[in-house]
């Protein structure tokens, strides 16, 4: 499996990482997990909570970009080297996202999302010259 796919692994799981950390802020203003309405509840929170919550759907929301570029520059025959180097940062930019969103570092968490994007269209470019 190549770097590329790990990387895409990796990415898939991040949301449900995230969301580990959105159950403490739920926990720690509500006193309780709500399981019966998980939604509701996480759309009543406030301040880091909010953030982890509208973080973890930007992971949702990040995995497809990913995937979708990762997959169609493997089967592209992209150069497998720079392919895994545009996902290695793109791993990088997802770790760093959520914790500048919890950490209300706007400027920062729209910078990596910047670079994020633009390692999803160099593995177009990439695809695109295979």
């Amino acid at each position: 499996m190549t770097t590329s796919l790990w990387c895409l692994v990796v990415v898939a799981f991040l949301p449900i990482l995230v969301s580990f950390t959105g159950a403490y802020f739920k926990t720690r203003q509500f006193g309780k997990l709500d399981n019966k309405d998980p939604r509701t509840q996480a759309a009543r929170l406030e301040g880091a909570g909010a953030r982890i919550w509208a973080a973890q759907q930007n992971a949702w929301e990040a995995l497809g970009m990913f995937g979708a570029v990762v997959l169609v520059a493997h089967v592209a025959g992209a150069d497998p080297g720079k392919a895994a180097t545009a996902s290695l940062v793109f791993v990088a930019t997802r770790v760093l996202h959520p914790i500048f969103y919890a950490a209300n570092l706007d400027v920062l968490r729209s910078l990596v999302f910047l670079v994020g994007l633009g390692c999803c269209l160099r593995l177009v470019q990439l695809a695109a010259s295979a």
